[in-house]
C-alpha cells in the first residue's frame, strides 16, 4: 500500500515526509497519531517534509499546530521544510508562518535544529 507518511529518525529528531492530500480523513489521523507518538520515542525535534504534499485543509493544519505545541511545552520544535508554492500560501495566508519556522530544504531544516542543539548545550 502506498505510505502518505513516512517517518526516519536521527537520534533525537525525526524527519516526517508526507505525501498526497491531507484532508481531514485517515491520512490526517494516521499524522496525529505519529507525532503524538514520537515524544515517547525520545524525539524532541521534527522536520516535517511538504515537498510531496498538494493540498492540506483546516484538520490537518489544527493538526501541526496541536503537535507544534505539544513539542514546544515539552521542549521540543517541529520545523517546515520544503513547501511547494501552493502549501507555502496556505501557510502564509493563515498567518501560521509566525509560528512554524520554514525552511527550503531538509537538510537546511536539519542544519538549524543542529546548531539549535549545539547553542542549548
Amino acid at each position: 500500500m502506498f505510505e502518505s507518511i513516512v517517518v526516519r529518525k536521527e537520534g533525537d529528531l525525526a524527519i516526517v515526509t508526507l505525501r498526497g492530500e491531507f484532508i481531514g480523513g485517515e491520512e490526517t489521523d494516521q499524522l496525529r497519531d505519529t507525532l503524538k507518538k514520537l515524544p515517547a520515542e525520545g524525539i524532541k525535534k521534527v522536520i516535517i517534509d511538504l515537498g510531496k504534499v498538494s493540498y492540506l485543509n483546516s484538520t490537518a493544519l489544527g493538526v501541526l499546530i496541536s503537535a507544534h505545541a505539544t513539542f514546544t511545552k515539552a521542549g521540543g520544535k517541529i520545523v517546515l521544510a520544503n513547501l511547494t508554492k501552493g502549501i507555502e500560501n496556505i501557510f502564509i495566508i493563515t498567518k501560521l508562518t509566525l509560528i512554524f519556522d520554514i525552511y527550503s530544504s531538509v537538510d537546511e531544516a536539519r542544519k538549524a535544529l543542529i546548531e539549535k542543539r549545539k547553542e542549548s548545550n
